[in-house]
């Protein structure tokens, strides 16, 4: 059996070493890192189902490091940061996080995030593995949901787990126009949305990765004073 592996990027030792420690209580393994530099090594080197990062690191910022790992992975992330501005939080998300968390927070909190994190991340990949997989087309978009690849126009193009999630419930219902609330009941699968620039966020993500105009969209249009639907041609 896979073990569950969370890393925690934190340059404060205390906060570190208190995150670890209720994150182990829970049956998880961890791995500390300290500074940016040192985050990237383990990040390029190691496989972790959750990555909480701090974004005030020494030598490599935590934004970079997001950054890098939007790259390649779509492991879920967790941002901590004292930053509580609106717009904090917005150009965390755009930039792939799946959670933001302000300082001080209770570690109670914390924890239920992460295992709500990773219960949805583990049974996404489970649920991966046991239905037969199939290609979702619409116009140029191709979505493979076995290997969880996107192409547009035979160009592949990476996805967050978010993304993903969102991108197959319009494609799997081409004709339906989803409330934000039902998105993020889907997506999310929680009932309320903590704030309303959520699925907004990650729509805009998604539309620049897949549109040739972000800002005339093709394939996700929005209905306004409701939400959003696939777009009719593609």
């Amino acid at each position: 059996m896979i073990s569950t592996r969370v890393l925690i990027i934190e340059d404060d030792l205390e906060i570190n070493r208190l995150i670890t420690r209720y994150i182990q209580k829970e049956g998880y393994e961890t791995q500390a890192a300290y500074n940016g530099k040192e985050a990237l090594a383990y990040i390029a080197n190691e496989e972790y189902q959750l990555i909480i990062l701090d974004l005030m690191l020494p030598i490599v910022e935590g934004q970079d490091i997001l950054r890098r790992i939007r790259e390649t992975k779509t492991t879920p992330v967790i941002v901590l940061s004292a930053k509580d501005r609106e717009m904090d939080k917005i150009s965390m998300l755009e930039l792939g996080a799946d959670d933001y968390i302000t300082k001080p927070f209770t570690i109670g909190e914390l924890i239920a995030r992460v295992k709500a994190h990773l219960r949805r991340y583990t049974g996404f990949q489970l649920s991966l593995a046991a239905v037969a997989p199939k290609v979702l087309k619409h116009g140029d978009l191709e979505l493979d949901t076995g290997s969880c690849e996107l192409t547009v126009k035979g160009q592949k193009k990476p996805l967050t787990a978010k993304e993903y999630a969102i991108l197959k419930l319009f494609l799997s219902n081409p004709t339906r126009v989803f409330a934000k609330s039902h998105i993020f009941q889907a997506v999310w699968q929680e009932e309320s949305m903590s704030d309303d620039n959520t699925v907004m966020v990650h729509i805009n993500r998604i539309r620049t990765k897949i549109e040739k105009d972000p800002s005339k969209p093709v394939y996700i249009q929005t209905v306004w004073g409701f939400g959003y639907k696939l777009g009719e041609e593609g």
